[in-house]
């Protein structure tokens, strides 16, 4: 690890010494928050400890992610520049001078690793309080410590701080690591299987429509025997001139080696290295044979690939299939994305890109059964899918626009789509995306209506509606096509859009409704919780965001913005100059906190407590940072309602 300019003159530190320079020292620490939390006593104790050393002009003293932070610095005199550097720019700059820090938040949160470059800008002059000494005062007085987390908190919408943050949850226990997961969470399961006297040809010819490097051999009696690899096609069969048409076990390897589908990975592996294979068949708690590991599914998952997930639903031949990709192998791979420090957009569009996934196929499997679409037609997405904002814990809410057709037509044509409807949710049902409590789904006949029908729907809620129908109806404005001919909802978006120009009084119903969502924060600053029942003690974090999802989609469909996606509605509107740059900032950094602190609860839900995904977060079970971070976070949420309420109510 790179050595900075300060840790490199460690010699050029002068000692504070002397009953006069440790005055001084002590009366210019006790005009500054938060020294001047201490007493007397204990100011002149620390001025004992301290060091002074300068540094010339254009010195850069700590480079972020690199150098090591072993003192406090304060400066006495002199300026500096603390910056965030990324793609080789500079950004999120900030002026230091007199009495300014550095250092606190790296030694507290960040284990002595500098959060940001550090580069004099004038020469510095400084004080230097050793780790140790700085460590102790914050152990023994909270609200020292506080100050620091207090700061962090206000600035906590820095891509570095958010770093910081996911390294403060990364969960420690061995057995979330990648080679120490059951095999289980990465396994293939058997799609190519034949009996012993099937010739080789045939066999080949199964493993390439099932996509296979391999085929699993059986006897009649139902056991499987051994497995053919495209590695015995190759030497065994194309190299040596082998007969086609002999059986295939003849070439099989045989016996099995198998192991069972909670052995570890890294024991999988082992095998793997000490038989010099590439596949094992996995059984299960019955020592059946059910399916099949290979080396190539250990390396694609060994970089947590989504990619393995995706083929597995591309390649899924039943609902068994689906619901173990989503109930079992999702959460996990969501806990190790979100421990790695990735981006709560990144997460869910990983989720929406699964749910796609699994959508399309499930569409696929009920055309097969019923046959072709008698008309175009898209399948739309709504709600939360709609925004591409999918968690865990996520309901359906979906419909169908079927292209326009005569009344001679109509009941035969919405009667296929009604039964191709409630084949999709109920099997969306059956892989966990839970049936719409309010039944808005592509199986209720209600959303299940030509193009004419839709717009006369989005007429009506422009027009007529009151603030308490839009409130059912608000899902409705974050569509997206989901499967099908994409230029029906294109069309539905323009009508959209062009029935809204002059309607102000939607968007006073909108935001009225928007209000009615305040953050769980008190007069005092006190967290607001369920008072009783399941999640006494507890807050919904969803509905903690709603107000930011909210405030983006009045804004988006004010300006005629086609995204559905929070972040990217919010993008839209900072690059047209509707958000300044700081607001910007704010709000999309408090969104992205509040989502990853969301899935966190959802994968500890699911993984550590063994229960469904929910929304509740108990502040006392956060520490300290945390709640100073979501504190700061409804602080701006509220001025953002403020700044909402004006423009579109007139009132503050």
């Amino acid at each position: 690890m790179d050595k900075s300019m300060a840790e490199n003159n460690d010699h050029d530190l002068i000692k504070v010494e002397g009953e006069s320079m440790v005055g001084q020292a002590a009366r210019f620490l006790s005009d500054m928050i938060p020294f001047s939390f201490l007493s007397e006593k204990e100011l002149k104790e620390i001025a004992a400890h301290l060091y002074t050393a300068n540094y010339p002009k254009n010195t850069v003293l700590f480079f972020q992610g690199r150098s090591t932070v072993e003192y406090l610095y304060i400066i006495q005199k002199g300026a500096a520049e603390r910056y965030y550097e990324e793609n080789d720019r500079k950004t999120l700059y900030l002026k230091l001078s007199g009495k300014d820090m550095y250092g606190g938040i790296s030694m507290l949160l960040n284990n002595g690793i500098a959060v940001r470059t550090l580069k004099t800008t004038e020469d510095l002059y400084l004080y230097i309080l050793p780790k140790k000494i700085f460590l102790d005062i914050c152990a023994r007085h909270e609200s020292f410590s506080e100050f620091f987390t207090d700061a962090f908190g206000k600035r906590m919408l820095d891509r570095s701080y958010a770093e910081i943050f996911a390294k403060s949850i990364k969960p420690k226990e061995e057995a979330l690591q990648f080679f120490n997961q059951p095999v289980s969470s990465i396994f293939s399961r058997t799609r190519a299987y034949c009996n012993t006297d099937l010739p080789v040809r045939k066999a080949a010819v199964l493993m390439n429509q099932n996509r296979c490097s391999a085929i699993l051999i059986k006897r009649r009696d139902g056991e499987f025997v051994g497995i053919v690899t495209d590695t015995d096609l190759r030497k065994k069969v194309i190299a040596t001139g082998y007969d086609i048409g002999k059986p295939v076990s003849e070439i099989m390897s045989s016996p099995l080696t198998t192991i069972s589908a909670q052995t570890l990975i890294v024991e999988a592996l082992l095998i793997m290295m000490q038989k010099n294979i590439k596949h094992l068949a996995v059984t299960d708690s019955d020592e059946k044979v059910v399916g099949v590991v290979t080396n190539r599914d250990l390396l694609i998952a060994q970089g947590q690939s989504p990619l393995l997930l995706i083929r597995n639903i591309s390649s899924a031949d039943s609902m068994e299939d689906i619901i173990d990709i989503h109930n079992k192998q999702l959460p996990g791979l969501i806990q190790n994305l979100i421990s790695s420090g990735a981006k709560a957009k990144n997460v869910t569009m990983l989720i929406t890109t699964i749910s796609d996934a699994i959508l399309d196929k499930l569409i696929r499997f009920a055309i097969n059964e019923l046959g072709a679409p008698p008309v175009r037609f898209v399948f739309m997405i709504l709600g939360s899918e709609g925004r591409k904002e999918q968690t865990l814990k996520t309901d359906q809410d979906n419909a169908i626009i079927f292209e326009d057709v005569s009344e001679e037509s109509l009941q035969r044509v919405q009667g296929y789509f009604i039964k191709f409807g409630e084949k999709i949710c109920t099997w969306l049902d059956q892989a966990g995306y839970a049936f719409c409590e309010g039944g808005v789904m592509a199986k209720n006949p209600k959303w299940c209506q030509p193009l004419s029908v839709w717009k006369e729907y989005f007429s009506t809620w422009i027009h007529a509606a009151e603030p308490e129908d839009l409130l059912q109806s608000s899902i409705f404005f974050d569509f997206r096509g989901g499967y099908g001919d994409k230029d029906l909802i294109d069309r539905l978006r323009e009508f959209l859009f062009d029935s809204l120009g002059g309607w102000s009084g939607f968007f006073r119903h909108l935001t009225e409704n928007t209000l009615h969502f305040k953050p769980p924060i008190g007069f005092f600053r006190n967290f607001v919780v369920e008072s009783k029942g399941e999640h006494r003690d507890s807050f919904d974090i969803k509905n903690a965001m709603m107000p930011i999802v909210d405030f983006a989609r009045i804004y988006a469909l004010k300006n005629r913005i086609e995204e559905t996606n929070t972040q990217e509605r919010l993008n839209r509107l900072y690059l047209r100059k509707i958000l300044s740059w700081q607001d910007y900032n704010e709000i999309e950094q408090a969104y992205c906190f509040l989502m990853q602190m969301r899935f966190m609860r959802q994968v500890t839900s699911v993984i550590e407590e063994n229960e469904k995904p929910d929304n509740y977060i108990n502040p006392k079970k956060l520490s300290r940072i945390e709640q100073t971070m979501l504190k700061e976070i409804f602080k701006r949420i509220e001025k953002f309602q403020s700044k909402l309420g004006f423009e579109f109510t007139g009132l503050p």
